[in-house]
């Protein structure tokens, strides 16, 4: 099976086609979306980090910013810093070349003087860049070429027994036709882990699963926190679940049923293909964020309750299983699958539309999250003040 995609010169294949710009550190946020503003073909992130970090958040938001860069819908890279930060643009831009061979520049506001020059300069940048950007074309490329974030949010009673099932299928035609599906949200495996740890290709693997829940757990407990006071969330409730290991139980049918075969960190890029788990939190922005900075092309995101997440790199494709909701937000949701609910289709039909969907989405497809332009990051912190 093939989609068109624009081959990199480090190898991996996009399927959006963008000039990103890329801040090191809140300060210089703004700036970056200025400069993106400017530049057809551009999109910025919101950098809420990258200064005054403990040394475990300033390696994760590196890890976060240097793989959004090296994402295969990105074609190059403009890095725009403050200058007095951890890690000033010199430094990131070093990085980033170290990971990917995609172009790359960078500018310090500190260092051209004030805000006014640093946005000259960083659009006369990124204007070159998306000129040569224009010029690359759409190839065949085989499906095994992709890999796929799966993610959930606002879930209610329907997602488990529909949206998340249907999505699990679609993972496993994935997996089977030698591509990669990754699912994440370790505190949403809670109560349900030893069922998905049985998945795991290796003792080690399996191990592994069980070993995340339990540190998230500890974690928590180390700061006499219970995970148990946040999940389910209250949108979850009035959706109808009760419990967090009813939760977790309609959370991993997403994933699938193939062998996992590798557990990553928290925007961690995978070694393997096939069906991988991430270890994040269980806020879905926080693990979107991840999942793009680990290298997926595209998201799949199943809600019951309804959301209007999207990502500036990487296109986010809504479905739900309540009907109810998919004619309230309609304006956000991008496929209903009631149909599975009112049996009118199966598990398995829905898994091959959701199939053909995604590829028409590689192929150029517009989410109703990208016509809106809606760019939700939002990095994980390792230490969180209570």
């Amino acid at each position: 099976m093939k989609f068109m995609g624009y081959k990199r010169p480090d190898g991996k294949i996009g399927i959006r086609n963008h000039i990103l710009i890329l801040p090191t550190c809140a300060c210089a946020s703004e700036t970056c979306r200025i400069v993106a503003s400017q530049v057809k073909g551009s999109v910025n992130i919101i950098n809420q980090a990258g200064c005054a970090e403990v040394k475990g958040n300033e390696d994760i938001t590196q890890r976060v910013l240097t793989g959004f860069a090296a994402n295969p819908n990105v074609y190059g890279i403009v890095v725009i810093g403050l200058g007095c930060e951890n890690h000033p643009h010199k430094s990131v831009k070093a990085s980033i070349e170290k990971i990917t061979n995609k172009p790359v520049v960078s500018f310090g506001i500190q260092d051209e003087g004030g805000t006014v020059n640093t946005i000259n300069k960083a659009v006369k940048a990124a204007h070159l860049m998306s000129t040569e950007a224009s010029k690359l074309t759409r190839e065949a490329c085989d499906i095994s070429e992709l890999m796929l974030g799966i993610e959930c949010g606002g879930s209610d009673a329907t997602s488990g027994v529909s949206a998340n099932p249907a999505v699990g299928n679609l993972s496993d035609r994935l997996v089977d036709l030698g591509s990669s599906a990754m699912i994440s949200e370790t505190p949403e495996f809670v109560g349900a882990e030893h069922i998905l740890a049985r998945r795991g290709a290796t003792t080690e693997i399996h191990d592994k699963i069980i070993t995340i829940c339990r540190d998230y757990e500890q974690h928590l407990a180390g700061v006499n926190q219970d995970l148990r006071t946040g999940q389910p969330t209250p949108g979850n409730k009035d959706g109808g679940l009760s419990t967090i290991e009813e939760k977790s139980l309609g959370c991993i049918y997403k994933g699938g049923t193939r062998p996992v075969v590798e557990v990553v960190n928290y925007a961690e890029r995978p070694t393997k293909k096939g069906a991988i788990i991430m270890d994040t939190p269980g806020y879905d922005i926080a693990s979107v964020t991840a999942m793009v900075a680990g290298g997926c092309q595209a998201i799949i995101f199943t809600t019951g309750r309804g959301t209007p997440t999207g990502h500036a790199l990487a296109p986010v494709i809504k479905i739900t299983g309540n009907s109810d909701t998919y004619k309230k937000m309609i304006d956000n949701m991008d496929i209903d699958v009631s149909s599975i609910i009112t049996g009118e289709k199966s598990i398995e039909e829905v898994g091959g539309m959701l199939l053909d969907e995604l590829i028409e989405v590689a192929n150029g497809k517009t989410t109703k999250a990208e016509s809106f332009g809606f760019s939700d990051i939002c990095i994980d912190r390792i230490c969180r003040f209570i």
